[in-house]
């Protein structure tokens, strides 16, 4: 496969460039950029040097449309517009930023401030939750891949609404990130001084996921809700731990819940059942594919604990945009992305 990268520079892009560049069946990868065409790519990031040594290109849709896949890695705002013209035109699509996951339009405008794509490409638009959706996922053209939040939520929590273990109408979620979940342009609250030794929250009730996983959850079990979601920033690099809070249908217990989240994911390679939770934490996963999910009734509160975590830029982003590549392309759902997390 010949496969193109535009937003390589961002943090999503270098890890689209890390796991492509070992993927058995890409023959060649293309970086694309808006502003620095011409630059060479490992000039700007020293640990590529002999390994991506190549001038960054001018976006040009009639070169775009030769490849075979196209990841766009921008921030929000920029593919609504960037991408309908290769829609339907040849290359195989996957978005990594929100523009083309929600598909009420007044929702995007409202949680995201910005201007929404057009409706028809929306419409057109496979999300891509990968162990979820598979077989729309196969037939797609154009994939919305999920927000890193959404996906340690619902890979967590979807098969306990689904299969009614859970209350989803009191479905309390908190959830905390490492700072390379902001990008890699400089801010206030990701300033060194700023995040260093602090845990702060942030967009308080506000988040823009809040609607996807809202709409997620009614997407894939038939269940209209409303959540409570907010996101914590912890000074670490890398890492998501989202843990929700919902009361629990009469007589269910931890066995059941364990049980149910087994039977979902027996057959999915990159959802790990964890059933101690003194092995759960974002270093279990760092680096890789992996969402590690647990979930633990308190019988005095009637109430479960449920857990996601994943390493925010590789299954929240550039892995699970290679996964549904591969189903895309017939492939193996493991292949390129089959490594061992980065314990320390």
């Amino acid at each position: 496969m010949k496969v193109a990268i535009i937003g390589a520079t961002g943090y999503g892009g270098l890890e689209l460039i890390r796991f492509l560049h070992n993927h058995p069946e890409v023959e060649r990868m293309d970086l694309f950029t808006s502003s620095e065409e011409g630059v060479i790519f490992s000039s700007k990031y020293g640990h590529l040097l002999n390994i991506q040594d190549v001038p960054l290109q001018k976006i040009d849709y009639e070169t775009l449309r030769k490849y075979d896949v196209v990841f766009a890695s921008t921030p929000s705002g920029v593919t609504s517009k960037l991408l309908p013209p290769l829609v339907g035109r040849g290359p195989k699509l996957i978005d990594l930023s929100g523009d083309y996951r929600l598909k009420n339009l007044q929702d995007y405008e409202k949680w995201y401030k910005k201007e929404p794509a057009p409706s028809e490409i929306i419409e057109k638009s496979v999300y891509g939750l990968t162990e979820w959706n598979e077989k729309n996922i196969k037939e797609a053209d154009f994939i919305a891949n999920p927000g890193c939040y959404p996906t340690a939520v619902l890979l967590s929590i979807l098969p306990l609404i689904k299969n009614g273990l859970i209350d989803p109408s009191f479905l309390v979620i908190d959830a905390k990130s490492g700072v390379s979940g902001a990008g890699n342009k400089p801010t206030k609250m990701t300033h060194f001084s700023e995040t260093n030794e602090n845990l702060s929250i942030y967009k308080i009730n506000e988040h823009q996921h809040i609607p996807e996983i809202e709409q997620a959850i009614e997407m894939f079990t038939n269940v209209k809700t409303t959540i409570t979601f907010n996101t914590h920033l912890v000074p670490m690099t890398r890492g998501i731990l989202a843990t929700s809070y919902a009361p629990v249908a009469n007589g269910v217990t931890t066995k059941d819940l364990t049980e149910c989240l087994l039977e979902t994911y027996k057959k999915h390679p990159f959802v790990r059942v964890i059933t101690d939770a003194d092995t759960i934490g974002t270093s279990r996963v760092k680096g890789s594919n992996y969402c590690d999910v647990f979930a633990k009734v308190d019988e005095r509160t009637n109430r479960a604990t449920i857990i996601g975590v994943i390493d925010n830029l590789v299954k929240g982003a550039a892995g699970q945009a290679i996964q549904n590549m591969n189903v895309q392309m017939n492939l193996p759902q493991t292949t390129g992305l089959n490594v061992v997390p980065l314990f320390i």
